[in-house]
Order: C-alpha cells, then sequence, then structure tokens
C-alpha cells in the first residue's frame, strides 16, 4: 500500500513561503539538491560558456515557439464565431490554405473561401461552426525565422437548420515570422474522416487512408528548439528583462496546469478539490444562469452537474481545447481562454453533448496561482440521439466571450503581493528557462506518441522512449527498456501497413506537467481520446467501428537524455467509456456480467511482459488485464493522479506520484538514473510551497 502514498525521493517538502522566497536568492543551475536524485547526475556536454546575448536570443525563441501554438489555437477560436477576416488576417502575406485538394492564396481570398464554405461573418442564425486543433507538436528553425507544426483537427458543424457534420483529420503547418510578428505560411488540412451526424462519420471519401508524412522523427520531436545557427546578435535586454520574461513562461506553466487540472476534477465530480482551486473571493459565472461567488456559490453552480462522485452510467468527461494562457506584466494575474466538448450520461441510456467557451482569471496569492473566477459560455446543448441539427443555442454566435490576441496582455486590476524576486544571476534564469523549454519538449513527445500510434509506427513509437525506459502495453503489462517496447509492439500488431482500412486515433490533450528543479525531468497526465474511423458497412448500415472512447495516461514520466526529451515511463488506463457503434455512442453499453469481459492481451503468452498487470495489486485493480474484479462501462473505473491539489496539497483518493512499476522494479526510478524526481503538490518553481492555513 505504499506506493499510492510515496512521496517524491529526497527534497525539502513543507517549506514556508518566507524561507523559500529567500532561497530563490541562492539558487543557480547546480542547485538540484532540493529534489535529489539516488544517482549522481551525469556531467552536462561540453558547451561554449553561456552569455546574456545567448539567453536571450533562446528566450525569444522559445516565446517565438508558444506565439506559434497560440497563432493556431486563435485560428480555431475565431473560427467558432465567424471572425473570418480575423482568421485570415493569422496568414501571412502569401499565406495560403491546402485543403485536400484545392488551394486558396492570400488574406482576401482565404476569408472569401472560408465565408462561402462556414457561412457569414457571425454565422448564421443557430449555425455551429466549432474547431478543435490540439495535440501540437511545433519545431522552431535553427535560424528561428520560420517553424513547422503538426495538429490534431475535430470539427462540429451545423447550419441550425437540420444538417450537422463532423469533420477530422491532420492539419501539416508551415508558419513564418514577419515584420516581427508569427503568421500562419501555409495551413495544409489532410482530410481522414467525415460524415453527417445522423450516419457517423466515415473515411474520408470512404477510402483506405494513407499516413500522413510528418515533419519531425523521434530525435526532433524531443528538441523543439533545434541549436541556434551562427553567433547570437547583441542584445538589449539586462538580466532583469530577461528575468521578467522567464518569469512570465513559468507562471504561464502553472497556469495552464492549473486551468487543465481543474477539468480533471469536473470529470469525476471531485467537488472539494474543485473549491480548492479558487482564490477566497472566487467566483463562476454561467452566461444566461448567473453568477455564483465565494466558496459556498462555487459550489452551487459545481452541484448543477451532479452530485460529488460518479455512480454507474454517469458520464462527466469535459475535455478542453486550444487552451490560451496570458499573464499580466508583473506576474499578479493571468487569464485563459479555451474550448470545452462535454460528453454527458446518466444511467438509463441517456447520453448527451455541450459546447462551451471557458474563460478564466487566475491571481497569484501568497506564491501559489488560484482561480480568481471562471466564465462559462454555452454554445450548444444537446441529446446524443438527435444531435445539434436543430442549431447551436440561441444568442451563442452573437457576442463571444473576450478574445485574448498576440498582443493583449491580461487586464483588469492588479491584485496582491509583488511576485517573488529572482536573483539576477545568468545561471538561475537559464535554469528557469530550461524548466518551461521542458514543457514544451515533453508536449511535443507526447503527440509523437500518439501520432506514430495512429499510424502503427512501431519503431518510431520505441525510439521516442528513453534507452531504459518502460511502457504498459494495454491489458498485458510493461516492457523495460526501448528495445523491449518495440518488441511487444511488434509481436502484438505485426508490420505498419502503407494504407488503413481502419484506424484508431489517439488524442492526448490537456496535459498537467510537473518539471523537476534543475529542468532535466518531468511528470505528464495527460488525457486520452479516441476516436475510431472506417469505412461503411453495408451490412451493418452504418460505418464500421467509429465513435468515441476515452482513457488516460495518469503516470508518464519524461527525461532529457543527451540533449533530447524522450518518455521514461508511460501508463494507459482505459477505457472510462466506450461507444461500440455510432448510433447508440456511449448510451448503447449494456453491462458486463462479472467474469465475461474480454480478459488480459495475447502478449502474455506471445511476448510475456517484464512485469504483468496481475503483478501491481491495487494500482491495476479494475483495470482488464490487472487485479480483482474488470470493471467494463457503464460502470466506472478508478482514476489515478501524480500530483495532490494544486492549491490545498489534498492528497486525492488514488494517489501514485511515482511511475507504477516503480513499486516493484525500484531500479526503474528516474532517481535512479540521475534525475530528479519532479514535486507533486503546491509549488513554485519546483520546490513545495506549504499549504495555506485553513485548507
Amino acid at each position: 500500500m505504499s506506493g499510492l502514498i510515496r512521496m517524491r525521493t529526497g527534497g525539502a517538502r513543507g517549506v514556508p513561503l518566507t524561507r523559500l522566497l529567500a532561497a530563490f536568492c541562492l539558487l543557480t543551475i547546480s542547485a538540484a539538491g532540493l529534489a535529489a536524485s539516488d544517482k549522481a547526475a551525469p556531467p552536462p556536454p561540453t558547451v561554449a560558456a553561456d552569455t546574456l546575448d545567448a539567453l536571450a536570443r533562446d528566450v525569444d525563441r522559445l516565446e517565438s515557439l508558444r506565439a506559434v501554438k497560440d497563432l493556431q489555437r486563435r485560428y480555431a477560436h475565431y473560427s467558432q464565431y465567424g471572425r473570418w477576416r480575423e482568421v485570415a488576417n493569422l496568414f501571412a502575406r502569401n499565406g495560403r490554405i491546402e485543403w485536400d485538394d484545392e488551394r486558396i492564396d492570400g488574406a482576401a481570398a482565404i476569408a472569401r473561401w472560408l465565408e462561402a464554405r462556414h457561412g457569414p461573418r457571425g454565422l448564421a442564425a443557430g449555425a455551429l461552426n466549432t474547431e478543435f486543433h490540439d495535440m501540437p507538436l511545433v519545431n522552431l528553425s535553427a535560424d528561428g525565422r520560420t517553424a513547422e507544426g503538426r495538429w490534431a483537427g475535430l470539427a462540429f458543424r451545423g447550419d441550425g437548420k437540420g444538417q450537422a457534420r463532423i469533420e477530422g483529420g491532420v492539419y501539416q503547418n508551415r508558419y513564418v515570422r514577419e515584420d516581427g510578428r508569427w503568421k500562419i505560411a501555409a495551413l495544409h488540412y489532410h482530410p481522414q474522416y467525415d460524415g453527417d451526424y445522423s450516419t457517423g462519420w466515415r473515411n474520408s471519401g470512404n477510402a483506405d487512408l494513407p499516413i500522413i508524412p510528418y515533419h519531425f522523427d523521434p530525435d526532433s520531436a524531443g528538441v523543439p528548439l533545434p541549436a541556434a545557427s551562427g553567433p547570437p546578435p547583441r542584445s538589449s535586454a539586462s538580466l532583469a528583462d530577461l528575468s521578467a520574461r522567464v518569469s512570465n513562461l513559468n507562471d504561464e506553466d502553472a497556469v495552464r496546469n492549473l486551468q487543465n487540472a481543474y477539468g480533471y476534477y469536473l470529470d469525476r465530480r471531485m467537488w472539494d478539490d474543485v473549491v480548492d482551486l479558487f482564490a477566497a473571493n472566487g467566483a463562476i459565472e454561467i452566461a444566461g444562469e448567473g453568477r455564483f461567488a465565494g466558496g459556498q456559490g462555487v459550489r452551487a453552480a459545481l452541484s448543477r452537474m451532479g452530485p460529488p462522485g460518479l455512480a454507474r452510467g454517469n458520464l462527466n468527461d469535459r475535455p478542453l481545447f486550444d487552451l490560451i494562457v496570458r499573464v499580466a506584466p508583473g506576474g499578479r494575474e493571468a487569464r485563459a481562454r479555451g474550448i470545452e466538448l462535454a460528453q454527458l450520461g446518466a444511467e438509463g441510456g441517456k447520453a448527451g453533448w455541450e459546447i462551451n467557451v471557458v474563460s478564466s482569471r487566475f491571481v497569484k496569492d501568497g506564491g501559489l496561482w488560484k482561480i480568481r473566477d471562471i466564465h462559462i459560455q454555452p454554445v450548444m446543448k444537446a441529446d446524443y440521439a438527435t444531435g445539434w441539427g436543430g442549431g447551436a443555442l440561441p444568442g451563442s454566435t452573437a457576442s463571444p466571450p473576450v478574445f485574448l490576441s498576440d498582443r493583449d496582455p491580461a487586464t483588469g486590476p492588479a491584485i496582491g503581493r509583488s511576485p517573488a524576486a529572482h536573483a539576477l544571476s545568468l545561471a538561475d534564469i537559464r535554469r528557469r528557462y530550461q524548466r518551461s523549454l521542458a514543457y514544451d519538449g515533453a508536449e511535443n513527445v507526447s503527440a509523437a506518441y500518439g501520432y506514430y500510434l495512429d499510424d502503427f509506427q512501431w519503431s518510431k513509437m520505441s525510439a521516442i522512449f528513453a534507452v531504459e525506459g518502460n511502457k504498459q502495453s494495454p491489458f498485458a503489462g510493461y516492457y523495460m527498456s526501448r528495445a523491449r517496447i518495440a518488441g511487444a509492439a511488434d509481436a502484438r500488431y505485426g508490420a505498419p501497413p502503407d494504407m488503413r482500412a481502419r484506424v484508431v486515433f489517439h488524442w492526448r490533450i490537456q496535459p498537467v506537467i510537473h518539471v523537476s528543479q534543475d529542468g532535466r525531468s518531468a511528470l505528464l497526465r495527460t488525457r486520452l481520446i479516441h476516436l475510431r474511423t472506417g469505412k461503411w458497412s453495408p451490412e451493418l448500415g452504418q460505418p464500421n467501428a467509429v465513435g468515441f472512447q476515452a482513457g488516460m495516461y495518469p503516470n508518464d514520466q519524461l527525461v532529457l537524455e543527451d540533449g533530447i526529451w524522450r518518455l521514461w515511463s508511460l501508463t494507459i488506463d482505459e477505457h472510462y467509456f466506450t461507444s461500440p457503434e455510432w448510433k447508440g455512442g456511449w448510451a448503447a453499453v449494456k453491462p458486463t456480467p462479472p467474469g465475461s469481459g474480454a480478459g488480459g492481451s495475447p502478449l502474455l503468452k506471445t511476448y510475456p511482459p517484464d512485469l504483468p498487470m496481475t503483478d501491481l495489486g491495487i494500482r491495476a485493480e479494475g483495470f482488464r488485464g490487472g487485479t480483482g474484479a474488470a470493471l467494463y462501462w457503464p460502470d466506472i473505473l478508478p482514476m489515478w493522479f501524480h500530483y495532490r491539489n494544486p492549491v490545498s496539497g489534498r492528497v486525492p483518493e488514488r494517489y501514485w506520484p511515482d511511475c507504477v512499476p516503480c513499486e516493484r522494479l525500484p531500479q526503474a526510478r528516474m532517481t535512479r538514473h540521475g534525475y530528479q524526481m519532479p514535486e507533486t503538490g503546491p509549488q513554485a518553481d519546483g520546490v513545495a510551497v506549504s499549504a495555506p492555513q485553513g485548507r
């Protein structure tokens, strides 16, 4: 049972904030003892001495990487409200859209094409045009002037007059820095599935699907910023300027984690944990329904979704896409904006959809980011059986929530104390920069894993793991080392086909990433959205095996190995819900009688794991191939967390901070290989902060 509550190896925990702030002034890149590892870290490769000019260039490059990601997210935000001129203005002067076999050049032509395809500016009454662009894998060029990015795309569309469609595919895009601002040079969409809501989607063209060429390989995926070309230009930035800009990046990571953690608590209706995330005067505002302020008010707003916890057949999944975060100058307040897709259900065959725009404000209080208020703008609400053909919600397209552009800082009155002062040390600023670069490195590798799985690229998938990394194969167990991971994939699935009649897509979104204090290791939680596609089946009278499923990667770990971010450990908990067919969706699943489930993987006999799931005790309880009686939707699987509540430090009922096989195989711990174990509770700069009194 000790695995449920094991804390990270070494490190200062529960440090009073006054001592923490004082310690910041002494930290340097060598101050790794705050999160000690069991083995000394290997010496860094020999590099030229760091300079202010080199650091300034690198900070600019990391800011550019994030500007590119937000550029694509803004495309989704503007499209949802039919702001076609604003979408077109995201493109470079010679920018273009390549949509399957169509090509549209120039901003004016792009705006006209979008309006002709999706309807007039602002959308017609009742129309729906929500696009989700997520799972970014973005790489900047060595000269910092261009970038390439791959995104998974999904769109829910409707004309408000009975027609409703779903479309999905891959974006493989190019970006350029033009007049100091990042623009889309080429948006290239490759359709993979589409169809009317009434019948469900099918493969685009009802054809076998090819593999869309990648702009990355297993190594470059883990290097979002390649080595810069040439000597750095002379910078006018001071150490204080660079320190503030890096603090902004660090704060953005913390706010993004907080917003995404909020979403996971919603999934399981963990209302105590949600309330903990809010400041004392926090509030939830639901457009058209009212504002709910204070702890009791927030709880009242949450209770509209149901009582705490989930019973059989309850579904409250609320994945959040396209999240943009803006931190205000001074680092005391921030804003975020994202698009929520709710998949809902209740026992008795009820299922439904919602789409909401979620706009949040945050405040830094006592060194910790907290939610000040959340505004929810409903866009669509529909029963699964009928879909959204009848139209979006009245007024949902008329007055959109405020957009966050590339120029707008967070606004609102300054609140709280001044941010903690950091030592103006080049080494310390570099260390903090590395922590934010780690966030993007982890996000890239996470996406690469999903894309390689989609395409059955087993050798590439295994190559993004560290040499001594480990991976769970579903319903079987853990394979220890890159070579064993590759062997298991080959044994289970065979040679990758060039064309696929069916594809299961692995969207890995909504990351919560905790980076070590030295920026060389990270813990990752990410949501799994399974979308299945196939061809139309005349025998079934519907597309073959299409629909949604969901799970979680709650205990992934990553390390910086030889300058490349790689997966150290990966665990999949699945399936939280399934859809056996399109017409009934997740409401069509009947309870599985005890002992009649699918059982373990064939790998248990053909290529046995180094650590089978049956040896994992309580951590594998309820999961197919694990311990105890397997639970199948509509029964509720347990949800595990690698972190405690980021504000209160509340320990979740199912808490497993280290890698899942580490309890049985201690040599699998990253700390045995020279890496720090990141902090998993309330923290600032990777160091534990005491939870506020009264929590």
